[in-house]
């Protein structure tokens, strides 16, 4: 059987000499067979802590309130200690199985030590994603930059991580490797140049309050006009209205200029500024027929009259001669049409009767008079601010006529051709 055995596997004594191992056939044997025995032992025990962590987490979070330790079992955070506990008995029971060959234990030490290191950094990083998915279920930390400080605090761990296995893999002190990152410092500061400058920005974002998560943003020079979605380190993603999705590097946010939309929502209204363009032609004062027809109109017949009472007392105390309307005072067909649109306005139920409220005559222009109304709705949802702005302007081109003027627009081909 020995000789069998010889015979078979005996190509590989030039190969085990070569890496340093007498020539001891037994000894080969011997060594394969610890080595089959340990692995299987590791599995062996991966698959009973496996199955013990992974029942007793379970067990534990059906059984508790918070849903922290939910998020760990969603994370898989007990599958990867269960590797963690057979990686430190093969890291124990190497030195004893490879202690005839220094070379082989070396090699395979450095390797199961570096692997341990990954495995502990990972097993962090699924606490943390944990603990930023149960933080996010609270409403005081939802819209806040949760996965930047995890970000930041991962790329620290894994720079301490790196420092470990190199100092592992080439046997060279920390403060050696620490000297040498300070000497390529600049080369440093270049590669992690966005991850550096997104860490300052998401401090200032954080500490300033500039942005969260849920907000409506505009950013103009990246094409961002939705709400933010994520925020991390390096970039925040923007879900546009029309359902793409913009990137914005973090630190743009504190260099560059943008409109947040958080202030109009949390306010008691959403403003609405928009003017119609008036014919100046069409601007003149009104006759005592016209009055009397325009009386008609309920929102501004007692103004009228009020007005109309003020007007005459004035132009017969002063003795105007209103042989020309130009003479002492009178009312104007857009100034009655501007008071009833204020008045409009103040009836509106869809409209904050607390906030400002007005129609003011702006710069005319060579396109006209713009009038402008300037309001808030009480109601700021998108659809329904939409529907009050066009009910309220639909009602003001419909009442334009009534004060016989004019609204403004471009002469059309057939006007042309007339």
């Amino acid at each position: 059987m020995y000789k069998f055995i010889e015979k078979t596997f005996g190509f590989l004594y030039p190969i085990f000499r070569k890496w340093g191992m007498s020539y001891n056939f037994a000894s080969y044997i011997s060594l394969i067979f610890n080595i089959a025995i340990l692995c299987l032992l590791s599995y062996v025990m991966y698959v009973v802590f496996r199955l013990i962590l992974v029942t007793v987490m379970v067990f534990i979070a059906q059984k508790t309130k918070t849903k922290f330790d939910d998020l760990l079992v969603t994370n898989k955070t007990a599958k990867y200690i269960a590797h963690l506990i057979p990686l430190l008995f093969i890291y124990k029971s190497v030195p004893i199985i490879l202690a005839k060959y220094e070379y082989w234990e070396g090699v395979f030490g450095k390797l199961v030590s570096i692997y341990i290191v990954v495995l502990v950094l990972w097993i962090i990083r699924t606490i943390f994603n944990a603990l930023r998915d149960y933080l996010k279920l609270k409403a005081r930390y939802s819209d806040k930059p949760i996965d930047s400080f995890i970000q930041v605090i991962m790329i620290v761990l894994w720079m301490v991580g790196i420092t470990v296995i190199i100092s592992r893999l080439f046997e060279i002190n920390h403060t050696e490797i620490l000297t040498t990152f300070g000497a390529v410092s600049a080369l440093i500061i270049l590669i992690f140049r966005d991850i550096i400058l997104g860490f300052v920005a998401s401090v200032q974002v954080s500490v300033n309050d500039m942005i969260r998560i849920g907000d409506w943003v505009t950013m103009d020079k990246f094409g961002a006009d939705g709400d933010v979605i994520e925020i991390n380190l390096t970039t925040v993603k923007v879900r546009n209205f029309d359902n793409t999705t913009t990137t914005i590097p973090t630190y743009s946010l504190s260099s560059d200029s943008f409109q947040n939309w958080r202030g109009m929502l949390n306010s008691d209204g959403r403003r609405i500024k928009r003017h119609i363009l008036i014919k100046t032609s069409s601007i003149r004062f009104l006759e005592e027929e016209e009055l009397s027809k325009l009386k008609n109109i309920t929102l501004i017949s007692d103004y009228i009259d009020t007005q109309k009472k003020d007007i005459d007392t004035f132009n017969i105390n002063n003795s105007i001669n209103k042989a020309l309307p130009i003479n002492g005072r009178n009312l104007t067909n857009l100034g009655l049409f501007r008071k009833y649109i204020t008045q409009y306005l103040r009836s509106h139920p869809a409209l904050n009767q607390e906030m400002i409220m007005m129609c003011r005559q702006l710069q005319s222009t060579s396109h006209g008079v713009p009038i402008e109304i300037y309001a808030f709705s009480s109601d700021k949802r998108w659809e329904n601010y939409e529907y009050v702005m066009s009910d309220v302007f639909d009602h003001i081109f419909s009442s334009v006529k009534y004060f016989d003027l004019e609204v403004f627009e471009l002469p059309s081909e057939k006007e042309y051709l007339k």
